[in-house]
């Protein structure tokens, strides 16, 4: 562990707990941001190859109650 870094874990062992898990929470999601980048423009795809289905009339959509129904049955 560098000098700065080891600074960095004494300096934060010094805040609240409060700090503490918020600045964990911003660690940690700054490790996840370059892989969220990428699920987020796969998702992005995704969305745009089945909207497109569904304007050419490939896909049915069903009603968010039945959706909801069959979400729930597989749960239990």
């Amino acid at each position: 562990m560098s000098d700065t870094a080891a600074d960095l874990v004494r300096r934060g062992k010094q805040l609240s707990v409060e700090d503490r898990e918020m600045l964990v929470d911003a660690l940690l999601e700054s490790l996840n941001e370059p892989a969220a980048a990428e699920l987020d423009e796969a998702w992005a795809a995704e969305i745009e190859r089945r909207l497109a289905a569904y304007d050419r009339g490939e896909a049915t959509a069903l009603p968010a109650a039945e959706v909801f129904a069959r979400a729930r049955s597989l749960a239990r």
